[in-house]
């Protein structure tokens, strides 16, 4: 995939032409081929950093336990001390190669006011981080629901959260990109959690600005909104950490797992079950995207598809709008990164 900054954008395709292009690209995420890219197919990772936030359920949690038995030193974080530690136990109890180390940080992302303080506690007990998995997220809660700040729950939580910790954890992903060298460029990375729906229902400009603050009493809408912002947030860390810190920034559809994230959307989780598949599979597309060579700083920016693949059939109007306007696109990725920048600069 060329990097999304640095090619004109193209016209869109004619009605039918789109029609077919979508179905065949939605159709491949849902009934993903076998991967080619597991455990089996990453070195031993002693000496790595990795911390998965949402990291004691779910995809986060097995994507843990892959980590651990291959050496690394995996930090989970979870909203409370007793999940975290409960995950932590069970990781310890079911990874029989217990090559690396396992530990936990408190993060409570729809909460600004509390990030600092997690990073804080994260730099205490190290001085890198090679990989950042934005894992954790949050789906349809009741409509109208809002954090202390005052910002819609899932923008907040999916977004605003994810985006002060990535951009606090800057320096030790730069000490990472140091220590590394540059035999080893765009193995630092940071990886975001998106979703199909970015694709299937984000609407020309992929994201209504006005939405952003003014919420609709819609929790579906919202969270599209909040899937759509991860991925142009993924585009804009590439575009400006890319060149210039040598830092790999890629947004990915994980597949669709039985996870807790539709706790709050029972009837949702009921209609889509039939195509759902297991936590363990899903986490190998966040391992891809996380480690897989396929991934540098060439292709920086590209999004990655179940069970581990680059996804080559975007949809143009996501891709014109992650372009800059002087390139020809409409600049909306960076338009919603300066609203993240906007919300959260007082958090530093």
């Amino acid at each position: 995939m060329v990097p999304l900054n640095f090619k004109r954008a193209k016209p869109t395709s004619p009605p039918r032409e789109a029609a077919s292009y979508k179905l065949s690209a939605q159709l491949t995420q849902l009934f993903p081929p076998r991967p080619v890219f597991t455990e089996k197919d990453i070195p031993f990772q002693k000496g790595k950093v990795y911390l998965i936030t949402g990291g004691t359920s779910g995809i986060g949690l097995e994507l843990a336990k892959i980590l651990y038995a291959r050496g690394a030193t995996v930090y989970i974080s979870g909203r409370t001390e007793e999940k975290a530690k409960r995950a932590v136990e069970e990781i310890l109890k079911t990874v029989t190669e217990r090559e690396g180390q396992i530990d936990y940080i408190l993060l409570n992302l729809d909460d600004l006011s509390t990030i600092k303080a997690s990073v804080e506690a994260f730099r205490e007990k190290e001085t890198k981080i090679d990989v950042l998995w934005n894992n954790a997220g949050i789906s349809q809660p009741p409509a109208g629901s809002l954090t202390k700040q005052g910002v819609e729950l899932q923008l907040a939580t999916n977004c605003l959260g994810p985006f002060l910790l990535t951009q606090m954890m800057l320096p030790l992903l730069d000490a990472a990109v140091e220590a590394n060298g540059p035999e080893l460029s765009g193995i630092v990375r940071v990886v975001w959690l998106c979703s199909q729906v970015a694709e299937i229902s984000s609407p020309p400009e992929g994201i209504v600005t006005t939405e952003l603050s003014n919420a609709p009493q819609d929790n579906v809408r919202n969270y599209l909104n909040s899937k759509v912002g991860c991925w142009f947030l993924a585009a804009e860390f590439a575009r400006r950490f890319g060149d210039e810190r040598g830092i790999v920034s890629v947004a990915m559809n994980p597949g669709r797992a039985h996870t807790n994230l539709l706790r709050e959307a029972k009837w949702t989780k009921i209609f889509k079950y039939p195509l759902q598949h297991s936590p363990q599979l899903a986490a190998l597309t966040e391992l891809y995207a996380g480690l897989s060579p396929d991934i540098n700083l060439d292709n920086n920016g590209c999004y990655i598809i179940p069970w581990g693949r680059i996804h080559t059939q975007v949809a143009p109007h996501l891709l014109n709008a992650m372009r800059l306007k002087d390139i020809g696109g409409t600049g909306r990725a960076k338009l919603f990164y300066d609203f993240c920048e906007d919300k959260t600069k007082d958090y530093y």
